[in-house]
């Protein structure tokens, strides 16, 4: 073997290198993780899944702020959006939303400009099917709060900030309104923001030309007494809504009438094996894109329940349960080909990786995870 053959043996297996090596990048799937910075943490970081392995790459700060336990991406994947859980911002005594560009190459996040989110405590932030307004719930002071964007991405001041009130039967957590979630309807006319103190599904109708939410008839959804409501999901035609509730430990389906913004209950089912008796508060809930199966976060029995759907009347039949391989699961998020669940356990500091049985909607751990201080939050990056 000449030398000049060896040296070209080498140079073309480096460039057969490089190629795998940039099409496995192509492919990965890539999430973003919004964290409490208290440990080990200093912002939201970005994370590559290997669709071939189901393994997590090492985590990666994407934008620093302070306690971004929510993120929201924008439509148009250019700019996203995170609560920023603090007690001070601009000098007043409420938390804030701060905007971020998103890189297109690298996926880094630069800081746009922020504003007050509206009151105390914000927990959740959303963005509206056309890009045009950002919702964010306020846990501490119950209330929530529009904030119309502008061309660049940017925030502008709240639009509307609406406080809720009332309390319920639970007296250390529902002595007032806390409010937990917003989200748009399918059809973007309404807003729905789960309420925990009040055992209340507000709802609102929006216009997004102002930034503004209005009155809706009727105004709201119930559920059980003490169930406390925190987040929801739309079933995959929008004709059902389901929503987890954090101190009943339950999920309550519901028939959502689009052209009135109205809900009517069809079914509460629980989200714990029938053995357990420890103490446990519920999180996240997810519908898979197929529609077909359902996905519950349990705190404390630290499991993802596993629900399927009956296509007709909503209804929820119980499949099984599967450990997060963790402490206290918050969010969890389904990529957007269906095949991979992210779970963030909050307390152990660790996210993990689930893929999903087309069939039957079981999980089977991957062995993929990484550590992350304080996960809270995943999103995925549609591409």
């Amino acid at each position: 073997m000449t030398e000049r053959w060896r040296i070209g043996l080498v140079v073309g297996l480096c460039a057969m290198m490089a190629v795998d090596i940039a099409r496995g990048d192509e492919e990965a799937i890539l999430f973003y993780v919004g964290t409490y910075t208290r440990e080990n943490s200093k912002g939201v970081y970005l994370v590559r899944l290997d669709p071939r392995t189901g393994q997590l790459s090492e985590p990666r700060l994407a934008g620093e702020v302070k306690n971004p336990s929510f993120v929201a991406i924008h439509p148009n994947g250019r700019f996203l959006y995170a609560v920023s859980e603090v007690s001070d911002t601009d000098g007043k005594p409420m938390g804030g939303v701060v905007a971020f560009a998103i890189d297109p190459a690298t996926h880094m996040l630069s800081r746009l400009n922020h504003q007050p989110s509206g009151g105390k405590g914000p927990c959740y932030v959303a963005v509206d099917a056309s890009g045009r307004c950002v919702g964010v719930a306020n846990y501490g002071s119950g209330s929530i709060a529009t904030l119309p964007l502008a061309a660049d991405g940017t925030l502008r001041e709240p639009g509307s900030v609406v406080q809720h009130e009332g309390s319920s039967v639970n007296p250390k957590r529902q002595e007032g309104p806390h409010a937990h979630s917003f989200y748009f309807d399918p059809s973007n006319r309404f807003v729905l923001a789960c309420d925990l103190g009040i055992d209340k599904v507000m709802i609102y109708r929006v216009d997004l030309d102002r930034g503004t939410l209005g009155a809706s008839d009727p105004p709201s959804g119930s559920v059980a007494p003490g169930g406390g409501p925190r987040h929801l999901a739309f079933g995959r035609d929008g004709r059902f809504v389901y929503v987890i509730n954090e101190m009943g430990n339950t999920i309550s389906a519901f028939a959502w009438d689009g052209e009135r913004g109205s809900m009517r209950e069809v079914q509460t089912v629980g989200t714990l094996p029938d053995d357990f008796s420890g103490e446990n508060t519920t999180a996240e809930v997810v519908v898979h894109p197929s529609g077909k199966f359902l996905y519950a976060s349990n705190r404390g029995h630290d499991s993802i329940a596993i629900f399927t759907v009956e296509e007709t009347s909503g209804k929820l039949s119980p499949r099984g349960h599967v450990s997060t391989q963790g402490k206290t699961p918050r969010n969890f998020n389904i990529d957007p080909s269906g095949q991979f669940i992210v779970a963030a356990n909050q307390n152990t500091h660790n996210i993990v990786v689930f893929r999903i049985d087309e069939a039957t909607g079981a999980l089977e751990p991957t062995g993929g995870s990484a550590e992350v201080g304080s996960p809270v939050c995943i999103r995925f990056i549609e591409e």
